[in-house]
């Protein structure tokens, strides 16, 4: 089994930054992609980011390409996504996820999920 954690999410005004991190433990050597997924109120859940384990191979949705970044240090088992330039319509609930392929794109790609953490972009 693999446990993620995640942490960083918070309150910001529109235009500002946040760094969301992802912790993991367990069968971590298990681990090729690790991802970031979102659910807005009412929405279903969609893909932001994912990070392959080698390669240095990444994807994002398109709606956070060049205001997010996800990177990752293999090392910590730690995935990071920089936000950048929030919107409003970026707050929700962040979800790290983790499994086996080299990347991927939906959410039934990944095995492991964390709790989730709160983002919002006051306008």
């Amino acid at each position: 089994q693999v446990q993620l954690v995640e942490s960083g999410g918070g309150l910001v005004q529109a235009g500002g930054s946040l760094r969301l991190s992802c912790a993991a433990s367990g069968r971590t050597f298990s681990i090729g992609a690790m991802g970031w997924f979102r659910q807005a109120p009412g929405k279903e859940r969609e893909f932001v980011a994912s990070h392959s384990r080698t390669g240095g191979s990444t994807d994002y949705a398109n709606s956070v390409k060049g205001r997010f970044t996800i990177s990752r240090d293999n090392a910590k088992n730690t995935v990071y996504l920089q936000m950048n330039t929030l919107k409003p319509e970026d707050t929700a609930v962040y979800y790290c996820a983790a499994g086996s392929r080299w990347l991927g794109t939906r959410a039934d790609q990944y095995d492991y999920w964390g709790q989730g953490t709160q983002v919002t972009a006051s306008s």
